[in-house]
């Protein structure tokens, strides 16, 4: 079992990262054509695409991304510990 770190590392919790450009390119898929495939605006899918630096990510817009690449989340969202 992994050690449950505490308050004092929070700092080093690295990041999540966004791999929506990866499939998207795996199916030659453009942002215009998942913006219509999932109904999302062009902006959204291009600030998920390029890995813009989000706020917060909208699991609802995750899901429809999942569904229209038929993936699963972790292909899309990834969690990087860049301190270990």
């Amino acid at each position: 079992m992994n050690k449950v770190r505490g308050i004092t590392e929070l700092r080093n919790y690295g990041k999540v990262q966004i791999n929506l450009n990866k499939i998207m390119d795996k199916y030659n898929i453009s942002i215009y054509q998942m913006s219509k495939l999932t109904g999302l605006k062009y902006n959204t899918i291009k600030s998920y695409y390029t890995n813009a630096p989000l706020t917060k990510v909208d699991l609802d817009v995750v899901a429809k991304m999942c569904y229209v690449l038929n993936c699963n989340i972790e292909d899309i969202l990834e969690y990087v510990n860049i301190y270990n």
